[in-house]
């Protein structure tokens, strides 16, 4: 150990470096302007933040919106999550791979899909007036869209509280339940009592994660339309980056809401896992089958779910080739043309090409960071390595609109018309803001790796002679391999598809990411909607191929990749 001891001391400073300058110095920048005016030090920005009547009022509807998205999403996943690891039916292995479709498209990409079907000429209104149920067209979202938002972002998330519950259950030791029922508790109370409170831990950091995630979507709200939540608002402030402390007040509240947030969640989670661990498996469960009934209505209620979850994936991939869609319930022509036009044109090939690039230099870094992080907190003996896993923690709970608006500041006034200006070249910083941005899934993959990783066989290896780091290529890395490729994997199809850093730091045509053309082509003229459809459907084939893989590798383990510690 003595050996690496330099070595892995550089590897710290190294990693702490690039967090400090990717991560911190933005945050610190977006913190010091806005509570900095010419004059000097003043708090008068955060103060008079919610006298303005606009910050006020969108300030409520996000709060609104991800309280209600949290809701619903609890109110779908914990009734699953029971299901699935207290019963078995047939066909519940590829039902439970079918339960993360919802999550291949992101959630701006499918408002476009739910636009279309449930616009006043959209396919559903038309359904219902040709089967009798209405006698006019339906504006189902028009006078509330912030409910079309609730409903899609719910339908978008729940999967990921549904891998943390399912997690939690299965975790459960039986004894202590079957011990409940046989003092004379009804199930109900058992469920109360002792099944809720022992799962809490999964069931907070799962909720954490879809409330933070809601209340700082950006794409979702500026596809249907709603100015008046704070990311949006924050987003048509950019321009007054530099010149306006009231933004930075803004970026600087969404930031203390996302961090109280997870702290309440880490709180939550600590205060219940005292009581959790009492549920180690000392026994093995033995699941319910259901009865042919309960089978078929298990199947009917997921697939209804399933059905509902993806109907605006499935209005993509109609929007995408197709060439008219207006009051019928299918369109009424067909074609390819705008498959072909998604991969063909100028703005759609560039697109691909930089967010390709991009992807795979993010998802290098992260492979580096993740397995060394991860390998110094179980690995060594480092002092401080815990503080470096929860420096590593992060950027889950920082926002990619907080880390995108700290870059175009930060980069912005002190590198002006440098590499490292966003508005000059922003292709490093999109690289980096990829990485920062899915580093904890790689840190969890690894991480839930070397735990299962026995140290007998590193032992064996340093006891026959070989150095530290050959055992890191021939023994650690190898049996990490699937974990590893598992994060890859997630971190390369979501840096792809991610939505804020894109929006806000491409600002020229030629640096657009694929999301950030997408948005582009919704509002272009002559069948821009449908380009933009086709070049979602070819994101959600690579997302779907994504999550399949990483599921294959990974199975009940995908889960870890999902959670706040």
């Amino acid at each position: 150990m003595n050996r690496l001891r330099l070595p892995v001391q550089l590897l710290v400073l190294a990693t702490v470096a690039y967090l400090g300058f990717f991560l911190i110095w933005p945050l610190a920048h977006v913190f010091e302007n806005a509570f900095r005016d010419p004059r000097g030090f003043t708090p008068f920005y955060i103060v008079n933040l919610f006298r303005n009547p606009a910050v006020r009022e969108a300030a409520r509807n996000s709060f609104l919106l991800a309280l209600l998205v949290t809701l619903l999403t609890t109110a779908i996943a914990l009734p699953l999550a029971w299901l699935f690891s207290r019963h078995t039916f047939p066909g519940k292995t590829p039902l439970s791979a079918a339960l993360l479709l919802p999550m291949i498209l992101p959630p701006f990409v499918s408002a476009v899909g739910m636009k279309i079907l449930f616009a006043r000429a959209g396919a559903i209104s038309t359904l219902l007036m040709r089967l009798g149920l209405a006698n006019q067209p339906v504006d189902w979202f028009g006078a509330q869209p912030l409910l079309g938002i609730v409903v899609l972002e719910s339908l978008h998330l729940f999967p990921i509280l549904f891998l943390n519950l399912s997690a939690a259950l299965a975790n459960i030791d039986p004894s202590l339940e079957e011990a409940a029922l046989n003092l004379g508790a009804t199930p109900g109370r058992v469920f109360r009592r002792v099944t809720l409170p022992l799962a809490a831990p999964g069931l907070f950091a799962g909720m954490t994660l879809v409330f933070v995630w809601s209340f700082t979507e950006l794409g979702t709200p500026l596809v249907f339309g709603v100015r008046r939540v704070l990311p949006v608002l924050i987003y048509d402030g950019v321009a007054e980056i530099g010149s306006n402390p009231a933004a930075y007040a803004q970026v600087v509240f969404v930031l203390l809401v996302a961090a109280l947030g997870f702290w309440i969640g880490k709180y939550a989670t600590n205060r219940h896992r005292q009581v959790a661990t009492l549920g180690r498996l000392s026994v093995s469960r033995t699941e319910v089958s259901l009865s042919p009934l309960g089978s078929i209505l298990a199947w009917l209620a997921l697939a209804t779910l399933l059905f509902v979850a993806v109907l605006p994936h499935l209005s993509i991939l109609f929007l995408a080739v197709s060439r008219r869609w207006f009051l019928t319930v299918l369109p009424e022509s067909w074609t390819l043309a705008f498959i072909r036009q998604a991969l063909d044109s100028d703005l759609t090939r560039a697109a691909l090409v930089n967010s390709l690039g991009l992807s795979l230099a993010a998802t290098f870094l992260d492979a580096a960071l993740g397995f060394s992080i991860a390998w110094i907190c179980l690995r060594t003996r480092l002092w401080g390595r815990d503080a470096l896993d929860a420096l590593a923690m992060i950027p889950l709970a920082v926002p990619g609109l907080v880390v995108a608006f700290g870059y175009l500041g930060a980069f912005g006034s002190v590198f002006r018309g440098s590499l490292l200006d966003p508005r000059h070249n922003p292709y490093i910083l999109l690289a980096a803001g990829y990485s920062i941005r899915r580093l904890p899934y790689m840190v969890r993959a690894a991480h839930a790796g070397l735990e299962q990783v026995s140290l007998t066989y590193e032992e064996a290896a340093a006891n026959l002679g070989a150095s530290p780091w050959r055992i890191v290529q021939r023994i650690t890395l190898p049996l990490l391999s699937a974990n590893l490729l598992a994060g890859a994997i997630l971190c390369f199809a979501f840096s792809m598809l991610e939505v804020s850093d894109s929006l806000i730091l491409a600002q020229a045509e030629r640096f657009y990411p694929l999301t950030k053309a997408i948005y582009t082509l919704m509002d272009a003229l002559e069948n821009g909607v449908n380009v933009a459809a086709a070049l979602g459907a070819w994101a959600m084939l690579l997302l779907g191929a994504a999550l399949l893989w990483a599921t294959a590798l990974l199975g009940r383990r995908i889960g870890q990749m999902f959670r706040t510690g």
